[in-house]
């Protein structure tokens, strides 16, 4: 599987992004997929998760009801869509994606076999 993440760039607080993690190689269906972000100094942490179904989805605290994951089947697509930015949401985002034979759920990176280029998003106060 091969991912190529795009979308990032600077934006003030308060403004909207959307990122897309663009998958070849395996059709979304059989892989459960997720975005996590990097801060400079910080330590690689999830932020959103989407089952292989597309039928459930998790999202930590700090995001949610600003972010929404989605999926586009037809274009082997997931997306991530980011609402009412924060400084704090400044990071490098990377798609992941998981094989699995269920439609379980996970949020931790460890648990993910390939990852995307990451994509700079860059909040400004």
């Amino acid at each position: 599987v091969q991912l190529q993440a795009s979308g990032g760039g600077l934006v003030q607080a308060g403004g909207s992004l959307r990122l897309s993690c663009a998958a070849s190689g395996r059709t979304l269906s059989s892989i459960g997929m997720g975005w996590f972000r990097q801060a400079p100094g910080k330590e690689r942490e999830f932020v959103a998760t989407i089952s292989r179904s597309g039928r459930d989805t998790r999202y930590i605290d700090s995001v949610k009801g600003r972010f929404t994951i989605s999926k586009d089947s037809a274009k082997n697509t997931m997306y991530l869509q980011l609402n009412n930015l924060k400084p704090e949401d400044t990071a490098v985002y990377y798609c992941a994606a998981r094989v699995t034979d269920t439609d379980n759920l996970s949020y931790i990176p460890t648990q993910y076999h390939y990852w995307g280029q990451g994509t700079q998003v860059t909040v400004s106060s």
